[in-house]
């Protein structure tokens, strides 16, 4: 039985959990395969999952990066994912008009970082009466994500998120700041830490971005230990073929031994 926004969000105020999947929808059988992996590994551990994948890419470097199979198709993919997994969905949107029928498949409704300051998304998003997760913009410091809450917030909707994917660093670089997940959580939001954005080199692939794959358990294991309440991966199966953000994806082989982890640094902190 799929949960409803009240019952989603408060599971994930007081539980711990996991966004994951690929980052932009290849086809249904790798979407299919990933989330049936990511699902089977998170009943293992006990660990609440949400699958992410995105239907459309619009924020590419070029012109010539592939962005997805579009809103109609996609969201029937995921709606089959959600069906045949049970898994909540996550999935963002890049105009106002995308908001509703998302809103009728996904169960949280995602902001992203470069759009975070856009008023007409985020009032979308807001009423669609799911989850939204707000991803802080590269270029907005921690403190200013307020101005974003508060226009989901003055649209009626209490169930926020916020996520934290690094900041600029000079040019095609990104650095954590960790004092920024405090300050997050100071705008009574649950914080969400993104790991593999985080190692993102925006654009420094020579027309796409480029990453550092290999420092995503560090600091995914940081942020955990940190204290958010959420931690989000990017995973693919083969991340050196995946056609959006594979320098920055965790192999999909490789993910339950990461949730592991995080599961286990989340148990001392509560243990302590």
């Amino acid at each position: 039985m799929p949960l409803s926004p009240d019952e989603l969000y408060a599971l994930c105020r007081t539980r711990h959990f996991v966004i994951a999947g690929p980052c932009v929808l290849e086809d249904l059988e790798m979407a299919m395969r990933a989330a049936n992996q990511l699902a089977e590994a998170a009943d293992y551990l006990g660990l609440p999952l949400l699958f992410k994948s995105s239907f459309d890419k619009a924020n590419r470097t070029s012109v010539k990066s592939f962005r997805g199979p579009g809103l109609d198709r996609g969201l029937e993919w995921l709606a089959r994912i959600k069906k045949e997994t049970g898994l909540p969905i996550v999935t963002d949107i890049h105009l106002p008009s995308q908001a509703q029928a998302v809103g009728e498949v996904a169960d949280v409704v995602q902001i992203p970082a470069f759009l975070c300051r856009q008023t007409d998304l985020l009032v979308a998003a807001a009423k669609t009466g799911r989850v939204v997760n707000i991803k802080k913009g590269q270029f907005v410091a921690p403190w200013d994500m307020k101005h974003a809450v508060m226009k989901v917030r003055e649209s009626g909707n209490e169930r926020i998120w916020l996520t934290e994917r690094g900041s600029s660093f000079g040019y095609n670089n990104l650095v954590v700041d960790f004092r920024s997940l405090a300050i997050l959580a100071s705008l009574d939001c649950p914080v969400i830490f993104d790991a593999t954005h985080s190692v993102q080199l925006p654009g420094g692939g020579d027309g796409c971005s480029s990453g550092e794959r290999s420092y995503v358990p560090l600091l995914a294991r940081a942020a955990a230990a940190a204290g958010v309440q959420g931690v989000f991966l990017e995973v693919h199966p083969d991340p050196d073929k995946a056609l959006c953000d594979g320098p920055n994806s965790w192999p999909l082989d490789l993910a339950e031994d990461l949730l592991s982890d995080l599961q286990s640094i989340w148990s001392l902190r509560y243990a302590c």
